[in-house]
């Protein structure tokens, strides 16, 4: 069995690209879908507003999105290190 990755190494990438935390975390399906969503609320977020709304507004779904994937990422990363076998 692989030793599980460090959670501060998983928050890193998850701060850096949605859905790599969990990527990192061989959860590759949670990853992807978090990243789907980013998109799709950053689109469904950039449609929905108007062009005088700064950028952050525009994106503000996928950001969202984003930011409830990190603390997510880092937990379950977090789990694995504390259930993993003691060598």
């Amino acid at each position: 069995m692989t030793k599980p990755i460090n959670p501060y190494v998983v928050l890193a990438l998850a701060i850096v690209l949605p859905g790599a935390g969990h990527v990192a975390v061989r959860d590759a399906t949670r990853g992807l879908a978090f990243a789907f969503f980013v998109v799709l609320f950053s689109v469904l977020s950039y449609v929905t507003t108007t062009p005088e709304t700064s950028f952050l507004g525009r994106h503000a779904g996928g950001l969202f999105v984003w930011a409830l994937s990190i603390p997510d990422a880092y937990r379950r990363a977090r789990i694995r290190s504390v259930m993993a076998p003691k060598a």
